[in-house]
């Protein structure tokens, strides 16, 4: 007799066509994922300014650069914790649960920021980071349990469901910039808090049309395996928090040194995951073929969101002080800035997808594609050369020169995160298969460590120079993937 899968585990039927023709679970992922980015990225709109502010203003009054150095940090973490998290929702949680854990511990951490105590964002920004590492990594996993595999809404499915997270990205810094800048940062962290129990309200009362909603990990550990990795999860985090405490009492742990051993251990996690699967047995030689070809794609995703992540950091510290913020008489925050990479890729994003399907096996190979990407990001940065050379003192910029950047950069993202996620599944070996998402996020870590290193310029240098040299780079590495195009055609089958 065959075993059929719990009924919980089951995709959605065919026939459902609740939300646009799609599954009614993609409309409380949708929401999910929306309510999260709101969150997230309102949250991170006015975190490097509140960094920044002075104690008299309700801020933390850091230098300008390390504001922007320790916001890095905060980044990297996010995205290092997340392959832990998706590691705990396979083996330990289970999908529905990590989502739900990481919702809760993201409300709570908001909640926590949104208290006018200094102690109590670092608590908030510990609590985000760790609910973010369970919830982001795990959420696209249900989407895909929505369909079955050879349905062919699926497609369609993602997005819609990345249009919801492009919503959120353009609503967050509307919303939580207003109250930041406006009225007071903590305001701000306070919608950023109620958008994410929004979001989690909609996730539990909408749990029914949701695959795997019961049932314990998929590749669940034996329950031995199971009690010894929890006494090790638990003795781990009790031993980093002693550690932690004693440095600190020495005097040893300052934040420049905090930021230094997050961008230590950004270099080191990628270097070791590598090691790992050229190495492992399991993988195959023509696996390992193709891991050589993902490296370069790799490197060229660290330099693309190496520029895109200081749109949080030091475009908005350039923005605060030199853009203008009056369009028509009416005045308004300088976080909306942030709000136009959302617009651009919720218009832009289904010309570029009509594009590609118009253009057929004409369309450009996926390399090229993700050159593209990394070029137009270090574009973003060019522009801001001529608009920031000469000046002195207090000058301020038209609006157009920060439209006009991120514009390019929206749509780099575009082109280069869509193409290089596909990619990762691709090539990734069969045996790592459940851990992709893994690699593309161990490439946004690195970027932030790497970012959170040269931020320490910013205001050291010139901001001609500092833009010009960061965009310089990224056009010469996005142009070098163009060079070594040939030999990345013939080595990543079947990736076209």
């Amino acid at each position: 007799m065959t075993e059929t899968a719990p009924v919980d585990e089951r995709p959605p039927t065919a026939a459902d066509h609740s939300f646009f023709g799609h599954p009614r679970g993609l409309l409380t992922l949708f929401g999910l994922e929306m309510w999260e980015r709101f969150s997230f990225l309102g949250m991170q709109a006015i975190l490097v300014l509140y960094f920044a502010d002075t104690l008299a203003h309700g801020g933390l009054d850091m230098p300008s650069n390390t504001a922007a150095s320790v916001t890095a940090a905060y980044g990297t973490l996010v995205y290092l914790v997340s392959v832990a998290g998706g590691w705990l929702a396979d083996r330990v949680l289970g999908t529905y649960r990590a989502v739900l854990w990481g919702g809760v511990l993201i409300a709570c951490g908001h909640y926590s920021m949104a208290v006018p105590a200094g102690a109590m964002t670092w608590v908030g920004l510990g609590l985000i980071i760790a609910g973010t590492g369970l919830l982001k990594p795990n959420v696209s996993t249900m989407v895909g349990k929505l369909y079955a595999t050879d349905d062919e809404r699926r497609d369609a499915g993602f997005a819609l469901y990345y249009m919801g997270i492009n919503i959120g990205a353009f609503l967050g810094p509307l919303i939580t910039g207003w109250l930041g800048q406006k009225v007071g940062w903590h305001w701000g962290f306070s919608a950023a808090a109620i958008g994410m129990t929004f979001g989690l309200a909609q996730y539990v009362l909408g749990r029914r049309g949701l695959a795997g909603r019961k049932h314990s990990a998929e590749f669940a550990l034996p329950p031995t395996a199971m009690r010894r990795a929890g006494l090790l999860i638990a003795g781990g985090l009790v031993a980093l928090v002693a550690v932690a405490l004693a440095l600190h009492a020495a005097g040893w742990l300052t934040m420049d040194r905090t930021v230094d051993a997050v961008t230590v251990i950004s270099v080191v996690a990628p270097v070791v995951y590598f090691t790992v699967m050229f190495r492992s047995p399991r993988v195959t030689a023509p696996e390992r073929g193709r891991l050589r070809p993902y490296m370069v794609l790799f490197a060229a995703s660290v330099v693309f969101n190496f520029i895109l992540f200081q749109s949080y950091s030091t475009m908005t510290l350039l923005a605060a002080d030199h853009a203008r913020t009056s369009v028509l008489g009416f005045d308004f925050p300088s976080t909306w800035y942030n709000s136009v990479l959302g617009v651009v890729e919720v218009v832009l994003a289904p010309f570029v997808a009509a594009l590609w399907v118009r253009m057929g096996r004409r369309q450009p190979h996926a390399s090229h594609k993700i050159a593209y990407g990394v070029i137009l990001g270090g574009l973003s940065f060019l522009v801001m050369v001529p608009a920031t050379t000469g000046r002195a003192g207090d000058w301020k910029m038209a609006a157009w020169w920060l439209v006009v950047s991120y514009v390019l950069l929206g749509l780099g993202d575009i082109l280069l995160e869509t193409t290089g996620m596909s990619a990762t599944t691709k090539l990734a070996p069969a045996a790592f298969a459940s851990q992709t998402m893994a690699l593309w996020f161990l490439s946004l870590a690195l970027a932030n460590g790497i970012q959170a290193q040269t931020v320490k310029l910013f205001g050291e240098i010139s901001n001609a120079l500092y833009f010009g040299a960061n965009g310089a780079v990224a056009v010469i590495a996005g142009v070098a993937v163009i060079a070594v195009g040939p030999w990345l055609r013939r080595t990543m089958h079947p990736v076209h």
